[in-house]
């Protein structure tokens, strides 16, 4: 077992610890609080916030952690830093809110700007997810067993299931994909879930125009896609630089099979939707 891989196990039992914490509150009456208007946050957010941030600087003394419900006080250090950690202790919060199940916890690792792990455990479903680009990626059992996962094969962008944001939809990328001949997208929430579908094979792009949260959206995302056999860039074609100081995902989102990348950055592209 290569050494990143053994970071990769260690992030994703922190991550499986978190997200037993995280059905815990969702089994429970729990209170919303809104850091700004129709973005919610609650115990579930902030307590395993807390205890992944714990992990990770223990385990991985002096690598910074770059975490949703942390001050930013806290990882200013990041930028610049040969290694980071960017972890969204609740992706979809809006879905845990509205008790759907679509909902993830995501740690992902960067090295030098670029996206090189990530893990994604998807409480609801009982399912966990590890990549590490170059090596491979693995649906991973609660005993430990991996079994390996990559993206589809389809080519022809008429042909593809794509799935968009259930709560940042865009009409506009819509009618994009009409106008390229695709079906009607699938709507789902958590930028990791969406993630996991391609990495998975079950869809074969996400497509996300304009805003698409922040770089803990994106790090773990990028790594389990591409370590699958995929690609992910901002919606330009621009790859992620996590090493800049900047965390907004300011150009959308798009993680692909790697075959209709190229295609759907055009289209994306010659409607200005990037």
């Amino acid at each position: 077992m290569s050494a990143q891989i053994q970071r990769a196990r260690t992030a994703l039992s922190i991550a499986q610890d978190a997200a037993e914490f995280v059905l815990r509150v969702y089994a429970e009456p729990f209170s919303v609080d809104y850091k700004a208007d129709n973005d919610p946050v609650t115990r579930g957010d902030r307590e395993a916030n807390a205890f992944i941030v714990d992990g990770l600087s223990r385990a991985f003394p002096g690598v910074p952690v770059v975490a949703e419900e942390s001050d930013p006080a806290t990882y200013g250090a990041f930028a610049g830093a040969d290694a980071a950690w960017f972890v969204d202790p609740l992706d979809g919060t809006r879905e845990f809110v509205a008790r759907n199940g679509e909902f993830a916890v995501m740690i992902g690792l960067a090295e030098y700007g670029r996206a090189v792990m990530g893990v994604i455990v998807a409480p609801v479903w009982g399912r966990s997810f590890l990549g590490v680009v170059g090596e491979g990626a693995w649906e991973v059992t609660g005993s430990g067993v991996s079994a390996p996962i990559h993206v589809s094969s389809r080519d022809a962008p008429r042909d593809a299931v794509v799935v968009v944001s259930r709560s940042h939809g865009s009409g506009r990328v819509a009618s994009i994909l009409a106008g390229l001949g695709t079906a009607d997208p699938v709507r789902h929430g958590s930028s990791g879930l969406k993630g996991v579908l391609v990495a998975l094979g079950r869809c074969d792009a996400y497509v996300q125009s304009g805003f698409a949260g922040m770089r803990w959206d994106a790090c773990a995302t990028e790594a389990l896609v591409c370590a699958a056999g995929g690609a992910c860039t901002d919606a330009n074609g621009d790859p992620f630089e996590y090493g800049s100081g900047e965390l907004t995902n300011r150009n959308g989102l798009l993680a692909t099979n790697g075959r209709l990348h190229v295609a759907l950055i055009n289209a994306l592209g010659a409607a200005g939707a990037g």
